[in-house]
């Protein structure tokens, strides 16, 4: 398939037309905010009204969220490489966590340079374990968002070019490690069903908001320094690359890992304030920056052009969306599969007679994830409740069905339930025709802890990933 996309380059070049054709608009600028590990109801425009994120709310004042954005992978690498090529993981071949895309991969980046597009990367925009896998005509910075806005202000005030631009920041935030807590009171937060309350996780979770408000407080700087800098239409995107990186989160094909914030501002275009249920994911974001800057869109992508939505021509685009977890070194072995529609989520996971762990609960660098976690284990000790969420945190069944409306903190599984087996079956089918579609050859990739096993913590994931990947060649 790479080859047949990679085919398709040739008639590219045709398109660079459109950028030079006087009796044509302006092509608009497309500028997106990335932050890192953002969950979808830890900000202001999701109905938080416990944390402080004003310059995502002055967003979606100005502009449009969506409420059914979605990404490919919950972890960083893929759900990144995904987005950037417009092919899910199976396909571009950066399935575990920090392993490139093959090479042969064609980059819709180039399709928005022949269209006659500035391409700048800025930060944590791809994995930075491959930043030189994507053709950006400028790429910038490294993963620590503060220091890289200091590149951005300096990059936008020296640039001489007047070609429209397509750039994108990266900020960290709120990646772990998370910041020391600045305004909030850990003991009032209202904690996640799927968590365990102790009080050294509502300490950690009151460091992941202020992780958050950092990343907005970056956001508005960024956005300040566009305004200022980047002149004529420019569309702006808010967006992360998936979940918290909490239990049930990041690493997971649950909501809380797979359903990401998504806000448009397009002044002019968007009405201010909307609100758009359309079913989105982050592979379609290049196909249509592509089809609203005049190009066409190449054939064989996964993702799909939702410029409709924006243009206000189409009301709805997916009616479903599938999502694929295959781990991230030896910390997290536990591949996983689902199939979402907009009311229901169906979940195989490969291999229930693994353990399923993550740098949470294994990593043994992991200096705050590991911390709130031994209190976890704990609480389970005397707490049944808790010990239900210990149990289901690291000992899943090969299937699992939601009904999301009624239980959209995924909850009550459903799979054995008689009322739903045809539901399942036919939702089993999909999952089953889409992997064979993707040419999902469900590689394990690490070396998985089994039921029974005692837990052994991982000292250096990187090295385990080498071995993943040297696995990998045989």
């Amino acid at each position: 398939m790479s080859g047949a996309l990679g085919a398709g380059l040739a008639t590219w070049p045709l398109l660079s037309h459109a950028a030079n054709d006087e009796s044509k608009p302006p092509l608009p600028n497309f500028i997106v905010y990335m932050s890192d590990d953002h969950g979808l109801l830890f900000s202001e425009p999701y109905g938080n009204n416990e944390i402080h994120t004003p310059n995502l709310a002055k967003l979606a004042a100005e502009g449009m969220t969506f409420t059914h954005a979605f990404n490919a992978s919950p972890s960083c690498g893929p759900s990144r490489a995904a987005m950037l090529t417009g092919l899910w993981p199976a396909r571009n071949g950066s399935m575990p966590n920090h392993l490139a895309p093959k090479p042969e991969t064609t980059h819709l980046l180039d399709v928005l340079k022949e269209l006659g597009y500035e391409t700048v990367s800025i930060g944590k925009v791809s994995d930075p374990g491959f930043p030189n896998s994507f053709p950006w005509d400028t790429r910038l910075g490294n993963i620590n968002g503060e220091q890289d806005m200091v590149l951005v202000a300096q990059y936008l005030a020296e640039r001489k070019s007047t070609k429209p631009l397509c750039f994108f920041f990266g900020s960290h935030f709120p990646h772990v490690p998370w910041l020391a807590n600045e305004r909030y009171d850990p003991a009032t937060l209202k904690l996640p069903p799927t968590l365990v309350d102790t009080p050294v996780m509502r300490e950690y979770f009151a460091r992941y908001y202020t992780s958050v408000s950092k990343t907005d407080a970056l956001l508005g700087e960024y956005r300040a320094l566009v305004q200022k800098y980047v002149p004529g239409d420019s569309l702006f995107l808010y967006t992360t690359d998936h979940g918290a990186q909490l239990p049930f989160g990041k690493w997971d094909v649950y909501d809380a890992g797979t359903r990401v914030p998504f806000i448009a501002a397009w002044p002019g275009k968007l009405k201010p304030g909307s609100v758009n249920d359309a079913m989105i994911c982050l592979p379609d974001l290049l196909p249509t920056f592509i089809e609203l800057a005049g190009g066409k869109v190449p054939d064989g992508l996964d993702g799909k052009s939702f410029a409709g939505l924006l243009r206000g021509t189409d009301n709805t685009h997916r009616d479903h969306v599938f999502n694929a977890c295959w781990g991230d070194s030896d910390c997290n072995v536990y591949p996983s599969r689902s199939l979402r529609t907009r009311d229901w989520k169906y979940i195989r996971n490969l291999h229930p007679e693994f353990q399923h762990h993550n740098h949470i609960s294994r990593f043994a660098g992991e200096e705050q994830g590991m911390v709130y976690w031994k209190t976890w284990l704990a609480a389970a000790e005397t707490d049944p409740a808790a010990a239900t969420i210990v149990k289901r945190y690291t000992i899943r069944p090969a299937e699992e069905l939601y009904e999301l409306n009624a239980d959209p903190c995924e909850q009550n599984n459903l799979a054995a339930d008689p009322k739903q087996a045809d539901r399942l079956a036919a939702m089993r089918a999909g999952l089953t025709a889409w992997m064979k579609q993707q040419g999902d050859q469900e590689t394990v990739f690490g070396h998985p802890l089994l039921i029974g096993q005692p837990v052994t913590l991982i000292r250096s994931p990187k090295k385990a990933l080498k071995k993943t990947e040297s696995d990998l060649t045989k």
